[in-house]
């Protein structure tokens, strides 16, 4: 489908999408409507998974509890029909009525108001803090204007600048924290070399205490699809998610760029806190 190009383009999909692949027609039964074509090319291209780390595509397939498109039904706190203040739209399946194909990091629902065609469905952003705002445009076409900074929003806010934006796909993965001693050099030079030794390397986003002391570095390795923050507190820290199986891979080179930094590992747990004394392939397990 050409006419998504330019999404592609912006935004590298994944090699193997995540619950991207499945019966349309029997979806479509169960959920009682007929989707959108970008839709369904955002699904196959993208699948399951996050944009940009705030805005979550969701996908009619898979077994995963998190997904899917046909759950809000289950997740009401009041009656649409009784309480017209807080949901001012019917919701679906009722007609001409919301049903949401995704959701944000800070719980609000990306929606279609389905009055009409599919192809002619606008995405309402329903906030959670009950705001609504429609934009006349696809699913596809949305994504790409808030990631490029051509769609603006007044309830999600705005892409981070300065940021290339990105996809992350929801795979399981492995999640440890690495505290490390301090070392001889600067925070910012341990940081240089951590990206160096982890090279190549893209940008995720970051934050500054004012002096520069204390502050988070997140970015993501290129060839290997590793998730990580440098944590500046102190004990400073490595924090990481890896795809499950690569837990060798990943101990080898990150003891190998905290040698590079100049620092030791002092300690290494779970994402839970629980303590590692011996990180070996034994542990490795989606958390």
């Amino acid at each position: 489908m050409t006419g998504h190009d330019s999404l592609a383009r912006l935004i590298t999909p994944p090699t193997a999408p995540i619950d991207g692949r499945g019966d349309w027609p029997a979806a479509e039964t169960a959920i009682g409507a007929r989707l959108p074509a970008d839709y369904k090319w955002l699904v196959g291209t993208y699948g399951w998974g996050e944009f940009c780390d705030f805005l979550y595509l969701r996908t009619p397939f898979g077994t995963s509890e998190y997904n899917g498109i046909e759950w809000q039904s289950r997740h009401l706190t009041g009656s649409p029909e009784r309480d017209r203040e807080r949901y001012p739209y019917p919701l679906h399946p009722a007609p001409g009525a919301l049903l949401i194909w995704g959701t944000t990091m800070d719980a609000d629902r990306l929606c279609w108001f389905t009055d009409g065609a599919p192809e002619d469905w606008p995405v309402v952003v329903w906030s959670g803090e009950g705001w609504y705002e429609t934009h006349r445009m696809g699913a596809a076409e949305f994504i790409e204007g808030w990631a490029d900074g051509h769609v603006s929003s007044g309830l999600l806010g705005d892409m981070e600048p300065d940021l290339a934006p990105w996809f992350n796909a929801f795979r399981p993965r492995t999640h440890r924290c690495l505290r490390l001693s301090e070392g001889l050099f600067s925070h910012t030079e341990r940081r240089r070399l951590l990206r160096e030794a982890l090279a190549p390397t893209t940008d995720r986003g970051a934050w500054r205490s004012e002096h520069d002391e204390m502050g988070q570095d997140h970015f993501v390795t290129v060839d290997t699809d590793w998730l990580l923050t440098y944590d500046a507190s102190r004990p400073h820290q490595i924090r990481i998610g890896y795809p499950v199986g690569d837990t060798e891979q990943v101990r080898r080179r990150l003891f190998a760029a905290v040698q590079f930094m100049g620092c030791q590992v002092l300690h290494v747990t779970t994402a839970s806190g629980t303590s590692l004394p011996a990180w070996d392939a034994v542990t490795d397990k989606e958390e």
